[in-house]
């Protein structure tokens, strides 16, 4: 229930001659402190169009506002309308609203099922997935769920990088120093091993990059033992990535790499040349950017495409293939110029489409204050730190509730959980620094909280034998108004999550839900045989109803025992 649309309503009928309804909708906010209501109305911008003072036009309109079910009392202050809402009757609409929806509440169908592609992730093949993978995927992964929640089709895309030179020297390392047996034990270990030898030797041997070179044109070429080679590669690869997207529970609609578009690339070049847009520039082709950007490089000297065609291919594939309204990278920050360049070559090829794509930047995963590196070993491993979570996670368990049943399946959610939420708790244009000891902390702004949140109230509901009823039932404890306002702000947290590309701001709102909710569990006796028994209850399912699709739309676990 919208009630600030409901106040919009109110509103209108005085002020329709001046001002629209939706206009009108977004000068409603909400007040800083409870004493001065539950939403506000300002009438500043009001104060030239009726050449009255702002306070006199608040009196004016409580004067006419008219009786109203969901308002307790109106207060002029200070140039603002003051409203209070009817705590009884509100609380019942929510509770009601929550309980009759369940996990579809806050559903805004704003999408009509349209279609939203969502490129993220896209680790490179034969490299290890490290922490600094974990940004893109679980961003994208949570973005894809509030775009499904707010009526839209998500297009989940795992856009591979799995073609380049770097490929032509892995063969030749494979050839050289390479054991089948060793590569399908640990594939991405063995891969990296012979990736970094590659290096180390040919700063002694110039001659193996001009064999890497080779070896990647022979790929380019078809040749029969360079694909099988690179496709095997890719393969193990993929098995060694599942594994990982398993624990994270993400999963892809398409997982079509780089080399996907390489048959898709030379008609890119041919529109180019027809629009007349390509230029030579030092014997390389490029397209020239509006403004100050630096052109973009389309072909090398040598005739070899970049990761510009590619993309363009890419992005005129899945316009031709999805329809998409909006197509979404989630790639950090460092490669801004990039899409910039891409969609302004896109503009000047008149796809009008281009407008739907967005680049989705993200800030780095540091550790001790540095950016997480392949080179000399500065990186830290996902798997690694999931399987730390997981195991620390089981500790605590081990210590806390030792009877638990399924301390396995509960330890994975909460390791996997904490790691998730430590991310998308950040606005994602911040930089995080990696931390497991502050990922797993029980107190705090933490996943582990937030879901010991949720199984408290699971167990509240248990030990109360709460059955669920249609009977309309009014919550008069005062305590919880603050979650009945958590519980009306759950569908306008969706809305601007999504329209402004943002997880952090549902994580925001599970941490303030959850610490409103654990005031009132330590303040009112729930369970006590009272009048309010049942209508207690009724808000505690409501907080654990929203709790797990909170969680869920960041991509997160809620165990009912912890």
């Amino acid at each position: 229930m919208d009630y600030k649309m409901e106040l919009a309503d109110v509103l209108y009928d005085q002020l329709k001659e001046h001002i629209g309804k939706s206009k009108l909708m977004a000068m409603i906010e909400k007040p800083k402190f409870e004493n001065m209501g539950d939403l506000a109305f300002p009438c500043f911008e009001l104060a030239k169009i009726y050449r009255k003072a702002p306070q006199t036009i608040a009196i004016e309109l409580i004067k006419n506002m008219g009786d109203s079910n969901f308002i307790q009392n109106a207060e002029a202050v200070n140039g603002y309308v003051n409203v209070f809402l009817n705590k009884r009757e509100v609380s019942t609409r929510i509770i009601q609203e929550v309980l009759s929806s369940k996990e579809k509440y806050g559903d805004i169908n704003i999408g009509n099922q349209d279609i939203i592609t969502i490129d993220f992730s896209s680790p490179n093949i034969a490299k290890p997935f490290s922490m600094g993978h974990l940004r893109s995927t679980v961003i994208g992964n949570s973005l894809a769920h509030i775009s499904e929640k707010c009526g839209f089709k998500p297009i989940r895309i795992n856009h591979l990088g799995d073609w380049g030179t770097q490929f032509g020297k892995l063969i030749v390392a494979y050839k050289m120093w390479g054991e089948e047996q060793k590569v399908k034990k640990n594939p991405i270990k063995e891969l990296l091993s012979l990736y970094v030898q590659f290096h180390e030797e040919a700063e002694l041997d110039s001659s193996l990059n001009d064999q890497g070179r080779l070896w990647f044109k022979k790929l380019e070429e078809g040749d029969k033992e360079a694909f099988e080679l690179w496709e095997w590669f890719r393969e193990e690869s993929l098995k060694e990535f599942s594994k990982i997207y398993d624990l994270l529970g993400v999963s892809f609609d398409s997982v079509h790499g780089e080399a996907f578009y390489n048959d898709k690339m030379d008609q890119v070049v041919q529109i180019l040349e027809e629009k007349q847009l390509l230029k030579e520039s030092e014997g390389a082709k490029v397209v020239e950017i509006n403004g100050d950007l630096p052109p973009c490089l389309i072909k090398k000297k040598d005739g070899t495409t970049l990761y510009a065609t590619r993309d363009l291919a890419a992005a005129i594939y899945r316009q031709t293939h999805y329809g998409f309204v909006q197509s979404l990278y989630v790639v950090g920050n460092e490669q801004t110029l990039h899409f910039k360049q891409l969609f302004d070559v896109l503009l000047k090829m008149d796809y009008t489409w281009h407008e739907g794509l967005k680049h989705i930047p993200f800030g780095m995963m540091l550790k001790d204050g540095k950016k997480m590196s392949t080179r000399k070993g500065k990186v830290v491993l996902l798997e690694e730190v999931l399987n730390d979570a997981i195991n620390l996670a089981k500790k605590n368990i081990m210590v806390k509730n030792p009877e638990l049943e399924s301390k396995d399946t509960v330890a994975r959610q909460v390791g996997v959980g904490a790691v998730i939420f430590h991310d998308l708790k950040n606005y994602r244009l911040n930089d995080i620094e990696f931390s497991l000891d502050d990922m797993l902390r029980f107190e705090g702004e933490t996943g582990p909280y937030i879901q010991y949140t949720h199984a408290r109230a699971s167990s509240i509901l248990k030990k109360g034998k709460f059955v669920e009823s249609n009977e309309k039932l009014a919550i008069t404890d005062d305590e919880a108004w603050v979650i009945i306002i958590n519980l009306m702000a759950f569908p306008a947290v969706i809305k601007r999550a999504f329209d402004e590309y943002d997880p952090s701001q549902i994580a925001k709102y599970v941490i303030e839900l959850s610490k409103a909710f654990n005031k009132y569990y330590g303040s009112v006796r729930i369970l006590a045989d009272h009048e309010q028994k049942q209508a207690r209850l009724s808000l505690v399912f409501a907080v654990q109803i929203v709790l797990k699709e909170g969680l869920r739309l960041l991509g997160i676990k809620a165990p009912t025992e912890m």
